[in-house]
């Protein structure tokens, strides 16, 4: 395991504001969402994904989720070069926010969402949000 940053103090208490912080720039939702729906696990599966991230950008993301403990990561058993990325327990708690910002997302714009999963996630969110931690789970 690397060492993890301390994460910076929030500029107030209010729990948008935090959520923000660490969640509010263009890529870090993004890079939840790849490990959580996508199964991408490595740096090169994030830099190749299709969004276009910079490298640096993709770095800096990374180091700050991983502050925020929002990520883990370990040296991958197959190349001790390479790191294997996962949600932490607490990025796993995104799971409920994500479905909701796809359900919303998908209501009001065109979006690349298949509809069949759309709707599961619409009609029958429980069911969905359990399979998505019982994966999470697995992949330990």
């Amino acid at each position: 395991m690397s060492k993890r940053a301390e994460p910076l103090p929030s500029r107030s208490g209010c729990p948008i504001s935090i959520a923000l912080e660490l969640l509010g720039d263009a890529w870090s939702l993004l890079i939840v969402r790849d490990l959580m729906f996508k199964d991408r696990r490595t740096f090169n599966d994030f830099l190749h994904g299709g969004e276009g991230i910079a490298s640096n950008v993709l770095a800096g993301r990374l180091r700050k989720l991983e502050a925020a403990n929002i990520i883990e990561k370990k040296n991958d058993p197959e190349d001790a070069r390479r790191y294997i990325y996962r949600l932490s327990p607490k990025g796993i708690d995104l799971a409920p926010v994500l479905v909701e910002l796809v359900i919303w997302a998908a209501r009001h714009e065109d979006t690349d969402a298949p509809p069949a999963l759309v709707r599961l996630m619409r009609e029958d969110r429980e069911t969905f949000l359990a399979d998505v931690r019982r994966k999470w789970r697995s992949s330990k």
